[in-house]
């Protein structure tokens, strides 16, 4: 980006219960100084919680609203696909977008991301350097040069 086409950092809630996944995805982001911030959390429940504005997350200034979600589909508490359903159900945040970022190249889960109006559906690589990639591609196309609502 260059000074003329530069925006406000952006902040992204990824939620991934793999330690070791959401810790190669907030490396390669940092690397490329695209998001302000990165809010992490290893459950269904608590990125409701986030998205929802309840318990803990309640705070906006400590925990703002994100400009795009990253979620993994299998995850303790609440399903991924619940916390897809839920977020693009609500008039408030179904314009977020949303991009499933997950092992699973199921087809009824790739079917159902998209009838709940899942952005993008990605399966994860097993290779770390592939892996390093799509983020890098993923964090260029959603947060830079994709158009977005909140632009």
């Amino acid at each position: 980006m260059t000074p003329e086409t530069a925006v406000d950092p952006l902040n992204l809630l990824l939620v991934e219960d793999n330690d070791a996944h959401a810790e190669m995805v907030k490396r390669s982001f940092a690397q490329h100084k695209l998001l302000s911030q990165i809010f992490h959390v290893n459950d269904g429940q608590k990125a409701l919680d986030y998205i929802f504005r309840e318990g803990e997350y309640s705070d906006v200034e400590k925990f703002p609203s994100p400009h795009c979600v990253l979620l993994d589909l299998r995850l303790p508490k609440v399903d991924g696909l619940e916390v897809l359903r839920r977020i693009k159900s609500d008039e408030n945040t179904r314009k977020t977008p949303v991009v499933i970022l997950t092992t699973s190249a199921a087809d009824k889960d790739i079917a159902q991301s998209y009838k709940y109006h899942a952005n993008s559906y990605i399966v994860k690589p097993m290779d770390f350097s592939e892996f390093e990639s799509l983020i890098d591609n993923l964090g260029h196309y959603w947060l830079a040069w994709n158009q977005n609502p909140w632009r």
